[in-house]
């Protein structure tokens, strides 16, 4: 192995929607010995007697919200989460002592059931379900909203494997009502204003259109060799009508995927139903993409959308919801948490061009 091929790509990377957040891809870094997150166990079994989540089981799981269909034979259904990190119960005082500060708690979290069969993975769900998995997330996160002004955001997300936070083997997800703004969201729907005052133009949109007709080569101005060939495609995973799953310039994680709409919309609660069902068969690809090349791995995905509040009223045309996928295949070290800055051992370019090359079933 010569020197260049042992060094790799090592480089810093800006993430253009948040410039403060930054990651090290150090491809050599790969060549290490080091421990990987495992694959998650998977129980493939359709139906497990003991498990509260399971068809049949509804009188072990704490109080129903809301089932679709709205029959014996339910196929999603949202119930109370019975350790919630937030709820509604409580109306405490905010507290502010010297530097030490704590608002009320208040907020809600609830557990959705993804599918009746216990042992299912997302990219086996078919499309249909899949939309209509993605319509009750909306449905939901409009709901809580509505419920109370005091909330400021509804996050959707989703746990798979231990390492990944999942307690529960049977596919779920989880929704999170909270009286604040996460910090990242701010930050990303901040800096994004900042590009559109700049440029008139959402950096999401740009990133697509970048993605879509971008294509360069970089040279060496010493030496005249090529440093990096930028070509059209080269980070696009997969495609729809409506919907494009990109594969981050700067991606934290090694397999990380964004799926965005293709036309600028601000607000998952705007996305109609020909949009969730083009999102869910550019979900079921992509989940089975990954799937193909690192099967087994836990991961997170979560909704990124617009937050409520009169100091987010003006993001309509600056904001741009995604979905993004977060596989865990690497166990961050001491370096990363002391530094916040993520290492990627695996270059965003060879990872996207893997997933595009991965064979998938022909019904896909």
């Amino acid at each position: 192995m010569d020197d260049k091929s042992r060094q790799g790509v090592r480089e810093i990377r800006i993430n253009p929607i948040v410039p403060t957040e930054s990651v090290l891809i150090a491809t050599a870094r790969s060549m290490r010995p080091r421990q990987s997150e495992e694959p998650a166990p998977r129980d493939t079994r359709k139906h497990v007697p003991t498990c509260p989540f399971c068809r049949g089981n509804e009188d072990k799981t704490p109080p129903e919200i809301l089932r679709r269909p709205e029959s014996d034979e339910w196929e999603i259904r949202i119930v109370e989460n019975l350790y919630p990190v937030l709820g509604d119960d409580r109306n405490q005082s905010n507290l502010v002592f010297g530097l030490q500060q704590a608002i009320e708690g208040y907020g809600r979290h609830e557990v959705i059931v993804d599918h009746y069969q216990h042992g299912i993975a997302v990219h086996e769900m078919s499309v249909e379900h899949l939309q209509n998995l993605f319509g009750v997330y909306q449905l939901r996160m409009g709901q809580l909203y509505a419920s109370d002004e005091r909330l400021r955001y509804v996050l959707v997300f989703k746990n798979f494997g231990p390492a990944a936070g999942a307690s529960m083997a049977h596919t779920h997800s989880q929704i999170i009502a909270l009286p604040v703004v996460p910090q990242n969201l701010q930050d990303e729907v901040s800096n994004s204003r900042n590009y559109f005052e700049k440029h008139h133009h959402c950096i999401f949109c740009t990133l697509i259109d970048e993605a879509l007709t971008f294509e360069t080569t970089i040279y060496d101005r010493t030496s005249g060799e090529v440093v990096r060939r930028i070509n059209v495609g080269q980070y696009v995973v997969e495609r729809g009508e409506r919907f494009i799953a990109i594969k981050p310039f700067a991606s934290r994680y090694e397999w990380e995927v964004h799926i965005l709409p293709l036309h600028h919309q601000s607000d998952y609660l705007d996305a109609s139903e020909e949009d969730l069902a083009d999102l869910a068969r550019v979900m079921k690809r992509t989940m089975a993409r990954l799937d193909a090349v690192i099967g087994g791995a836990q991961y997170n995905y979560f909704l990124h959308s617009r937050p409520r509040g009169k100091d987010w009223e003006d993001c309509h045309q600056s904001y741009h919801w995604h979905l993004e996928i977060c596989p865990r295949t690497s166990i961050p070290t001491g370096f990363e948490l002391g530094s916040g800055l993520f290492v990627n051992t695996i270059s965003p370019e060879e990872a996207a061009e893997q997933l595009r090359n991965a064979e998938l079933p022909d019904d896909l």
